[in-house]
């Protein structure tokens, strides 16, 4: 349940003060933080906050257990992942072991000065047993991705704060190997947020799966990535974008079914050629403002479809070489193979986008694929492209093709007929005129 659907900030108030102050059932909040407000209560942990979390480490002794610790391999991705949106967007991020010790903590200045005023900071034993209800120290009671919200928090010291977390499984053995965690104000209270640490979670699974030896990678029903290889297939990457909205991406033996915004960021990816910042992607994708955090999740999203090895950040950019059936349209189109680029094109490059780079993109190759099949001088091209809905309603092709048939045949009548009717409807370009003139001059 996210921020939309949680209590209200008054309500849950109520609902905090009327289970700490008596023995009452748990009650006008979710399943999830009642059944962790009763773990705390039994565990004896303050809801007032005067027991802060303990740290339990030396700051050398912790220096030394982080250096050894399995999350340190991935902490440069969680960096790229989600210490550039805590910088930005005025919240922090966390990594934290499987006991709830938090490792690092990081973000805005601000955001970090003020979690270290009820002591979020590296050291700190975050558990439910500890702290309360929050989101690491639940997530690792539950072992799934979690969002406490405000006053869902069992300590009344941290209801001025959000978290979303989500757990890191050694991808060997599917052990809890700690969590990732996002903390702040409202922003963190959305979808995108609990979306955002998930997403680097598997991530980060994925990443250390890649150390592995045995077979290829296979994912359990969570997503989580039950057992890989790290030999990694270099097959030929290839993108399937003409005609669909779901773009079809093939890697290392596996298929991609692609959302259509994540069609629409790999084939922007690929139509730039080269690493693109936040900013220019969002141009790219939308003549509107895109939120930078909305943009990043979904980015953070699609790594985890594709893999840290396939897309990059910083900027982003797709790391391998795509070939895609639209580029070898283009490619079929220079070298004047004009009926193997009609055959190997079966509709507009994701039709329904309304993505700037993409619609451009799309109608310059349709541009030249129609002056191709135009200035082709063959009738059978001529007929299949006024057969398809692309040509349906194209006056000039119609004319074209009404000029090329024998004089007299049903099938040039039929041609010139629906070219008047669509004269009727439209202005004549000029060119359009010129063959106009042609076909009567032809007429027997």
């Amino acid at each position: 349940m996210d921020a939309s659907t949680a209590a209200s900030a008054s309500a849950l108030r109520t609902a905090h003060e009327r289970f700490v102050t008596s023995p009452a059932t748990p009650s006008g909040v979710r399943r999830l933080v009642a059944d962790s407000w009763r773990r705390c209560r039994a565990c004896g942990v303050q809801p007032d906050g005067s027991r802060p979390p303990r740290l339990p480490r030396t700051s050398e002794e912790l220096a030394v257990y982080r250096s050894v610790h399995p999350l340190a391999a991935v902490l440069p991705l969680f960096r790229e992942l989600l210490g550039a949106g805590a910088a930005d967007d005025g919240h922090v991020f966390a990594v934290g072991d499987a006991d709830g010790t938090l490792l690092w903590v990081e973000g805005d200045s601000a955001a970090v000065e003020r979690a270290e005023r009820m002591r979020f900071v590296e050291g700190a034993l975050w558990s439910e047993a500890q702290a309360g209800t929050n989101a690491p120290g639940t997530v690792l009671e539950v072992g799934h991705p979690v969002q406490i919200v405000a006053g869902e928090h069992y300590s009344s010291a941290v209801h001025g704060w959000s978290c979303a977390a989500a757990p890191v499984r050694d991808p060997g053995t599917g052990r809890v190997l700690g969590v990732v965690d996002l903390s702040g104000g409202g922003t963190i209270a959305t979808p995108s947020a609990l979306a955002a640490v998930r997403g680097a979670a598997l991530a980060a699974e994925a990443e250390l799966a890649r150390a592995l030896p045995g077979p290829p990678a296979l994912l359990g029903p969570d997503g989580h990535v039950l057992r890989a290889s790290a030999a990694r297939c270099e097959t030929e990457v290839r993108l399937t974008a003409l005609g669909r909205d779901n773009a079809l991406l093939q890697c290392d033996g596996r298929v991609h079914r692609l959302s259509p915004r994540h069609s629409e960021i790999v084939v922007a990816l690929v139509i730039e050629g080269r690493g693109v910042t936040g900013e220019r992607l969002a141009v790219d994708l939308s003549e509107r403002d895109v939120c930078s955090s909305t943009l990043r999740a979904e980015l953070t999203r699609l790594r985890t479809v594709l893999g840290p090895a396939l897309l990059g950040s910083r900027p982003y950019a797709l790391l391998r070489p795509v070939r895609t059936d639209f580029a070898d349209v283009a490619a079929l189109l220079a070298q004047g193979r004009v009926a193997e680029a009609l055959d190997r094109c079966p509709g507009p490059l994701l039709p329904r986008s309304e993505a700037p780079a993409i619609a451009e993109h799309r109608r310059a190759l349709e541009q030249q694929l129609r002056g191709a099949v135009l200035g082709a001088g063959d009738a059978g091209l001529l007929r299949r492209w006024v057969d398809a809905a692309r040509g349906a309603d194209d006056a000039a092709a119609w004319l074209a093709l009404a000029h090329l048939l024998p004089g007299g045949s049903p099938q040039r009548a039929a041609a010139a007929a629906r070219a008047r009717a669509l004269d009727a409807e439209l202005v004549v370009p000029p060119q359009v005129g010129r063959h106009a003139a042609l076909l009567q001059r032809s007429r027997p």
